[in-house]
């Protein structure tokens, strides 16, 4: 099936050009000034429209077994959603229990992905070590397509790491040439404050932010960016929300360390008085990790977006229903962590970075998209408008209009944390591998439709940054 996209602006991360774009099996085969129509079968009008590379959400847990629940998404739920708001691409997370094997649980999640209607990928999570760790991420990596791992500085007593197995990993990923990703909570600290807080009778939502404080995250992200410079590895901050954070990742790009940030599109719009609202239910729906912020942190990641510090937007979509949220009824810490964002991400951060001025066009796509597929070794097969690269494409509408509400969204989930809200720019197509699978506001998608892509290591971008890595001499001191 062929598909030209007629009279648009096509926009890339660098670049917007009028011109047409034609797709055939699946392929962006040309771009440029001019196509005939009569080298498709279907035409799409895309006059006063935008046409850009589908997005790429780097941060997603589809049916993530969690504090005791499931999220609720699941790889097909979750997929469809994804296309429906323009991102035709995302990177779940596989998380090990304590003692399982990576290979184990990369069959567990691959089983759970082939009902994806959406291409995707995975991180694989650091959450234990022993003999034979190290070779399993050797598989993972050389056999198996994933080039990333993920350590959780948080969650104590369930999936935290420590140091010493974060720094094990860190080494390993080095001589593989994966990167390493980060969250970025003191889980020590974390549960002291909880301790105390419910030792004080505070048992609601707003014991959540309370128990994590913005130095709590400021601390764990310097110390990851410390270790990871010491051991010569490239490392990304996921879901970075505060002050304190993007600190330390912003004084270590610019000491020359190789550091990427992630910001989550929910922080940059939602703060944190939503938990203190008198409603619980309300309350415990944004209960997610690290928590939304006081609106001041918002002002300085938007900043950090526009220089470059924050580099990639992503959801942290991870779905409870409100009868899930209920199990922390009585005891904060018990609420299942996350909420939606995975429809919502894209339409957002076009109303209120593209329409404000925050943000122009080229850096949309690049934040939405074409960063992520360079960060995780996917460029230009996805994030990109070349020629002969993956059909991933949206046909974006800067004047059309969606309020989003739970009633009209696909995400698998009872409540959305925007909303009511109004949006102006969403996608009046989304194409992905060559296939229409939204038009008009409804989605066409068909299950099992996506495919796995796998992501080569980084080993030779590795070297120059393994020659800053000094053993350091002792200097002689002086002495009277």
């Amino acid at each position: 099936m062929s598909i030209l996209i007629k009279d648009g602006i096509l926009v890339d991360a660098n670049d917007s050009i009028k011109g047409d774009l034609l797709i055939e099996d699946g392929r962006i085969i040309k771009a440029a000034a001019k196509i005939d129509t009569s080298e498709a079968k279907q035409v799409l009008d895309a006059k006063g429209c935008y046409v850009m590379p589908g997005g790429i959400d780097p941060h997603c847990h589809m049916q993530l077994p969690f504090m005791g629940t499931v999220a609720s998404d699941d790889f097909f739920t979750g997929t469809r959603a994804a296309l429906a708001g323009g991102t035709t691409t995302q990177i779940d997370f596989i998380v090990p229990n304590p003692e399982q094997s990576m290979l184990d649980a990369l069959k567990q999640w691959s089983g759970w992905a082939e009902k994806a209607c959406a291409d995707y990928s995975f991180h694989m999570a650091v959450t234990w070590w022993g003999d034979k760790t190290a070779a399993e991420m050797d598989e993972i990596v050389n056999k198996q397509g994933i080039n990333s791992f993920k350590h959780f500085m948080a969650y104590k007593n369930a999936i935290m790491v420590n140091d010493e197995i974060m720094m094990n990993s860190f080494i390993q990923s080095r001589e593989l040439g994966a990167i390493c990703l980060i969250h970025a909570e003191n889980g020590e600290l974390v549960a002291r404050k909880q301790e105390e807080l419910l030792a004080q009778g505070i048992t609601g939502p707003e014991g959540h932010p309370l128990s994590r404080p913005p130095e709590v995250e400021g601390e764990a992200a310097n110390r990851a960016i410390v270790f990871a410079d010491e051991v010569g590895v490239p490392v990304y901050i996921v879901h970075t929300s505060c002050k304190p954070a993007v600190e330390a990742i912003s004084r270590a790009r610019r000491k020359g360390m190789c550091v990427i940030g992630e910001a989550l599109i929910g922080h940059l719009l939602v703060d944190e008085s939503v938990y203190w609202n008198e409603d619980w239910e309300f309350a415990a729906a944004h209960v997610m990790s690290p928590p939304f912020r006081a609106k001041g942190h918002q002002e300085v990641l938007w900043d950090s977006i526009n220089n470059g510090d924050l580099s990639v937007l992503g959801t942290d979509h991870c779905v409870f229903m409100h009868k899930q949220k209920a199990n922390g009824k009585g005891d904060f810490t018990k609420i299942p962590n996350g909420t939606n964002g995975l429809q919502d991400r894209m339409h957002l951060f076009w109303n209120f970075g593209v329409n404000t001025g925050r943000i122009n066009m080229n850096q949309f796509v690049a934040l939405t998209s074409t960063n992520a597929a360079r960060i995780f070794n996917m460029y230009p097969q996805k994030g990109s408008l070349i020629e002969g690269t993956d059909a991933d494409v949206v046909v974006w509408d800067p004047k059309a209009e969606r309020t989003i509400s739970v009633k009209e969204h696909l995400q698998n989930v009872d409540f959305n944390v925007f909303e009511g809200t109004k949006v102006t720019g969403i996608n009046r197509w989304t194409i992905a591998n060559g296939k229409i699978v939204f038009a008009d506001g409804k989605a066409n998608v068909e299950e099992g439709a996506g495919k796995f892509v796998a992501r080569k290591p980084f080993a030779p971008m590795f070297d120059n940054l393994r020659t800053r890595v000094k053993v350091r001499q002792p200097q002689a001191v002086a002495r009277r």
